[in-house]
């Protein structure tokens, strides 16, 4: 059994049918929590199921502290499991039954994410180390050219992406989450508006589970970008990722130097 829950702004409505009819068709699944944190309330679900629940904020709460919403029921509620997703993928609905069956054979695994790929079947590099302030503020304005090595490095795209690995940072764009963590370490923290809210849940469940990434299963996710074209959206990423280093160290992290050191040496760098 498991719940799920999509945290929305201004939804392209067929987009967010599609996911949740897919969620719907999923064995096991308790509960599917719509959280809208829109200026403006959708009208009309474009889908109508008991399992759905729709709650509707009137403000942008964040992406962290809107699936917060779901994750205290769930935890409230001893749901084994519970699915963080955006609308904006699509998958097979038998391999979420893979992924929690998989889940529930293995304990110590407290999150999951399985292999993403763009629309056109580009692999998208979402198994990371934990960033140094060069590794996130680099990317972003500096030539790709420039950090080619260390971001072959930093998204351990050597790896091929082929095994199964323990990865200390794991995107939130689909996260199958174990509740026997969350009531161990807690769950997002809602200091992170957006972005880096899913680098610092992964890392606080890598330190007492497994972080796996579970290539066996692939979902399709139309990534845009946002900060990328949205000056609005570049700041509340700056601010947000200012917080996450603020709250683990920007050059000084001796976690993060043991962390990165012990994943690469486990995927044979």
């Amino acid at each position: 059994m498991f719940n799920a829950s999509i945290v929305l702004y201004k939804p392209d409505i067929r987009q967010l049918a599609h996911a949740v009819s897919l969620l719907l068709e999923v064995d096991g699944l308790h509960k599917l929590y719509l959280i809208d944190n829109s200026p403006v309330q959708i009208p009309d679900l474009p889908v109508s199921s008991e399992k759905l629940e729709y709650v509707y904020v009137g403000r942008n709460l964040g992406y962290g502290a809107g699936n917060n919403i779901a994750l205290r029921k769930t935890v409230e509620e001893d749901i084994p499991f519970h699915l963080v997703l955006n609308a904006d993928v699509s998958f097979n609905p038998g391999d979420i039954g893979r992924m929690i069956h998989y889940m529930q054979q293995h304990p110590e695994v407290g999150s999951m994410m399985p292999k993403v790929i763009y629309p056109d079947g580009e692999l998208q590099y979402l198994c990371k180390l934990l960033p140094t302030p060069l590794d996130l503020f680099g990317r972003r304005f500096l030539p790709g050219s420039w950090l080619e090595r260390r971001m072959n490095r930093f998204e351990l795209r050597f790896t091929g992406y082929s095994r199964q690995m323990n990865i200390p940072y794991l995107s939130g764009c689909f996260m199958l989450l174990n509740t026997m963590a969350l009531k161990q370490v807690g769950i997002f923290d809602e200091r992170f508006f957006m972005y880096p809210e899913d680098i610092d849940l992964t890392r606080r469940i890598h330190r007492s589970f497994l972080t796996l990434f579970y290539p066996e299963v692939t979902i399709v996710h139309h990534h845009e970008k946002a900060s990328y074209k949205n000056r609005k959206l570049l700041w509340v990423h700056i601010v947000n990722i200012c917080r996450y280093f603020n709250k683990y160290g920007w050059f000084c992290d001796k976690e993060r130097r043991r962390v990165n050191r012990a994943t690469l040496s486990s995927v044979g760098k």
